[in-house]
């Protein structure tokens, strides 16, 4: 087997290719350009040597690789995907104190050239590229519903200075009136100096939804009683910060209508497991990947960084331990934010929560718990493309 090893980088990359028969490097380190030349360049050098005998094994780190990775692909390459981690591992142990893109080529190459039962890649196929694609459209999604948070909390602070009474006088926030105001007048001050027929015209939203009970003759009144502090600065974050809060929101209302898409594209099994919707399917097949990678559901477990930690040392093992947090977050971040859904509409899963609570868990440890469980059925489902059947989970 010809074993070759890309360092990859913006510009430009670096390969070697090596022989794990004979052990001896048929090509020393080299760069080519990250261009189609450059593509055409590293396939000349490969071209001698048969597709099927030859492992191309590269960092699953950045975004500079993907064009590299297609052109690959597209050509019927087989491609290892290594974790970043394991080349760092595999450089130290090696003695090796720098780092050296020629170098690493030669150390990718001995992260591939291991026993199967150690193998520390995944081969990616073509079929699966497109979930590239669904994986950046629901963790720009996740991104964009922490920077929501972070808003969010500034722009209450601020309300927190102007008009303390203000979400009292509303059922729900960022509703479609409650945001007209707050990007008309900014605070109690303003409110309480303007004409009654301006603020009248906040409230007149058209459209569907329920109407609010709020009058605006009541917020007028309760704005001029308020103990609100007029502050020309916070007033003029709180227009700034309703504008960004509304463009974040129909950037999530696009993003999630294409996520919707994908997801009736997939087509998933999991999709039936009741308490999954379009975007947390999508994100955990997505960050799944390839299902063929697993040779089994622990696997995914462990990518998921959701396994339980061992600790075990002469006589000492350790009872209780955290999860590794290891592999990708945002598998896991969508694995906890569905895990309660899943348990209210499912009686097995809340009868095995509730069976942990029962043996002392913590509410986290007994999510774990269930996140391992669904992992697992997810895993099955994915492997026999069967619907999701609440019989067979007794």
């Amino acid at each position: 087997m010809k074993l070759v090893g890309i360092d990859v980088g913006k510009n430009s990359h670096y390969f070697s290719i090596f022989d794990n028969e004979s052990g001896e490097v048929l090509f020393e380190p080299s760069s080519f350009k990250n261009n189609k030349e450059g593509f055409s360049f590293l396939l000349s050098k490969m071209n001698s040597y048969s597709k099927n005998d030859i492992l191309i094994g590269m960092e699953d780190t950045g975004h500079y690789r993907f064009a590299l990775l297609k052109y690959l692909l597209d050509r019927h390459y087989t491609v290892a995907l290594i974790n970043p981690k394991t080349t760092d591992l595999e450089r130290k142990m090696q003695g090796g104190i720098t780092k050296n893109d020629k170098l690493d080529t030669l150390t990718i190459c001995d992260v591939l050239d291991t026993p199967e039962r150690k193998k520390q890649y995944r081969i990616t196929k073509m079929n699966r590229f497109d979930l590239y694609e669904q994986r950046q459209l629901t963790r720009q999604h996740h991104n964009l519903k922490e920077e929501l948070n972070v808003l969010s909390n500034k722009l209450q602070k601020c309300i927190d200075i102007v008009f303390p009474e203000y979400n009292s006088l509303f059922k729900s926030k960022y509703g479609a009136v409650y945001m007209n105001i707050l990007k008309t007048f900014n605070s109690a001050d303003k409110i309480a100096k303007t004409d009654i027929r301006s603020i009248r015209k906040c409230f007149d939203i058209k459209g569907k939804g329920n109407r609010i009970s709020l009058t605006p003759e009541k917020l007028k009144e309760t704005a001029k009683l308020s103990i609100g502090i007029p502050n020309i600065a916070d007033e003029i974050q709180i227009k700034h910060l309703v504008n960004q809060i509304e463009l974040i929101n129909e950037q999530l209302a696009e993003i999630d209508k294409k996520i919707e898409e994908f997801s009736s594209q997939n087509n998933s099994p999991i999709l039936t497991i009741p308490g999954i919707s379009h975007f947390s399917g999508t994100s955990i097949l997505a960050e799944i990947g390839d299902i063929n990678n697993y040779s089994k559901a622990s696997k995914i477990i462990k990518f998921a960084g959701v396994a339980p930690r061992h600790y075990e040392s002469s006589q000492y093992e350790a009872k209780h331990s955290a999860i590794t947090k290891n592999g990708s977050k945002y598998l896991r971040k969508s694995l906890y934010q569905i895990i309660l859904p899943v348990i209210n509409h499912n009686p097995v899963f809340k009868e095995y929560y509730e069976l942990k609570i029962s043996q002392g868990k913590g509410h986290r440890c007994a999510q774990g718990h269930c996140i391992r469980k669904l992992l697992r059925l997810i895993y099955h489902l994915l492997t026999t493309n069967q619907s999701f059947d609440p019989a067979l989970l007794r």
